[in-house]
């Protein structure tokens, strides 16, 4: 029988400091804003791009997050 003894490594976790974090935050953030402006905005009198092929590519998201469309 052989007897195995275990490494125990104390570690910390290091704080991520909020100038690193908030770049991110805000891109995300815009990133977010964007797609909820497509999916749930974007179709007839309120459409920045002419037609519905924005709205027909993002209609099954459409439904999937309770806006109405039709």
């Amino acid at each position: 029988m052989t007897s195995h003894s275990a490494i125990i490594h104390d570690t910390v976790a290091t704080p991520i400091p909020m100038r690193e974090i908030l770049p991110w935050a805000i891109f995300g953030g815009l990133l977010f804003l964007l797609a909820m402006y497509f999916i749930g905005v974007e179709e007839g009198a309120m459409a920045i791009f002419n037609g519905m092929y924005v709205h027909e590519f993002v209609h099954d998201g459409r439904h999937l997050l309770g806006f109405p469309c039709h």
